[in-house]
Formats: C-alpha cells, structure tokens, sequence
C-alpha cells in the first residue's frame, strides 16, 4: 500500500522558510517523478515543483522558480520541498504526489484537476503572516 505522509508545515512570516518532507512508502519510486502541488482556498490545486527519482531533474513553476528546491534523498525515501522568501501568496494546503513512468517537467504540464496522478498525500497547510 503506497503512502505519502507530507509534513513541515506552519505559520511562518513573510520572507521566512520552510522545509516540507514527503515520507514515501510502499513500493520503489524510481520509475516514479515525485511532484509537490497546492490548494489555496476557493482555487483549483496548482504544480509547484516535481522531480524525476531516477536521475534527479526538477521543473519549477514559475510562480516558485528561485525560491523553493526540490530534492530527494534515496535512502530516506523521502522528497523534500525548501521553501524560501515565502509570500502573502503561497499559503495554502501542499500536497505531496507521486506518478509512475513520467519525468517531473512532464508533471509540470499534466492538466488539472487531477495531473495523472497515481498518489496523492493527505496535505500539509503552509500559513504566512504578512
């Protein structure tokens, strides 16, 4: 049974950082692009950031590009999503996503509302006081 657990999130000020982490489980990822996505309230879920588990290679929407970092590590099992100079527009509920046999910048283009995903994290919710 394949598990993403997102954790990290909180109430930070404007400018400040946050680290999420995604816990995966259940299965090897390396044929997988591990992706982060986000639902503010009253707004469709938006691509943030994925990276392709094989090799590595991330894509950004332009919204994060230069300030958020995507990476993995392969001995935790675990995507991780540094978050920097946060703004009054980045609060939301993040999710962590994981789909098999893409890369992450073909994540990056997947239609919304369900990107092809194959698994979906509960969310974890990023607040900023401005």
């Amino acid at each position: 049974q394949v598990q993403l657990v997102e954790s990290g999130g909180g109430l930070v000020q404007a400018g400040g950082s946050l680290r999420l982490s995604c816990a995966a489980s259940g299965r090897t990822f390396s044929s997988y692009a591990m992706g982060w996505f986000r639902q503010a309230p009253g707004k469709e879920r938006e691509f943030v950031a994925a990276i392709t588990w094989s090799d590595g290679s991330t894509y950004y929407a332009d919204s994060v590009k230069g300030r958020f970092t995507i990476s993995r590590d392969n001995a935790k099992n675990t995507v991780y999503l540094q978050m920097n100079s946060l703004k009054p527009e980045d609060p939301a509920v993040y999710y962590c996503a994981a789909r098999q046999w893409t890369t992450a910048q073909a994540m990056g283009v997947m239609d919304p509302p369900h990107y092809g995903i194959n698994y979906w994290g509960k969310g974890t919710l990023v607040t900023v006081s401005s």
